[in-house]
Formats: structure tokens, sequence, C-alpha cells
């Protein structure tokens, strides 16, 4: 059976990251743009996981540009915008797609375990998916979704 511990992804400094290293943990996936109307999410994001870091929680930020050009800088423009504008700490990606031929592996899984709108397709910016700690997808939120509406179910992941 496929988990989310079987992929890996460039983190946003270059280096390959394996999400097998995120075992035991309760992952919130996320993908992401600096200049979407939902980019102020990276506050709420980061509000959660400093909220939930303790006990267990990582939030997963993938930069996408699929999405009308909403994330047009480099990698390095990305990380610096997401630490300044909104203090993010969480792990950032590399840039990738989501949809389409490119979608990355990671992704293409998600879409498959949660299809949302059809298992092809991220509907836009800061779609989420939960994944518990044996690393299976929980639950799938849309992009209105505030990541603190999400706390409930992040808390009946994590141990007490």
């Amino acid at each position: 059976m496929t988990t989310a511990h079987d992929f890996s992804a460039t983190a946003i400094d270059g280096t390959e990251r394996h999400l097998a290293d995120y075992r035991g943990k309760v992952l919130l996936v996320v993908n992401t743009a600096t200049q979407c109307g939902f980019t102020p999410q990276f506050k709420g994001l980061e509000t959660v996981y400093q909220q939930y870091v303790d006990r267990g929680l990582v939030v997963l930020g993938f930069p996408c540009d699929q999405f009308g050009g909403q994330n047009p800088g480099d990698d390095d423009e990305t990380a610096t915008f997401c630490e300044k504008n909104f203090g993010v700490t969480f792990p950032l990606f590399s840039e990738i797609e989501v949809n389409g031929d490119g979608a990355h592996p990671l992704y293409q899984w998600l879409k498959k375990e949660k299809g949302g709108l059809g298992p092809s397709k991220i509907k836009w910016n800061f779609t989420k998916f939960l994944i518990d700690p044996d690393g299976n997808v929980v639950k799938r939120y849309g992009s209105t979704t505030k990541p603190e509406k999400i706390a409930a179910d992040i808390e009946k992941l994590l141990p007490a």
C-alpha cells in the first residue's frame, strides 16, 4: 500500500527530502502561492503549525504557479517572501505542478486518494490534505477552508 511516506520532494533550499522522515507525524500538505487572494492563509498555517508542532504536526508547503501565475518568484524569492511577510518556519519545498502531466508524484497520489473535484484536478491554491501519522490521507480541504478551521481535525490525530 502506498502512503505519503513513499514520496520525496526537493526542499526549497534544494536538498532532497524524503517524506518518510515525517513518519509518526501528522502532516498538513498545502499547495501555496505568494500572490493569491488566499496568500494570507500563510499566517494561519504558521499559527496552526506553532500550536501543534510540539505534539507532532508538520505543515508542508508546496509552492505552485499553475493558477494564474500567482507564485511568480524563484525558490529564494518565495522563501524570503514567506518568512518576511508571514514568519513562516514550517518546511517549504521547491515549486511544483499539482495538475496535468507534470504533476508531482505526491500530488498525483493525493488526488487519487481524495479526489475532491475528481482525481485529476486541484481547483486552486491552498488546497489542503490532512495526513495521519501512518501516512494515510484523512481529509481534503478546499482553498476557502482557513487553517484554523482544520484544528479540530488535527487534534483528533495527535497524541494527547
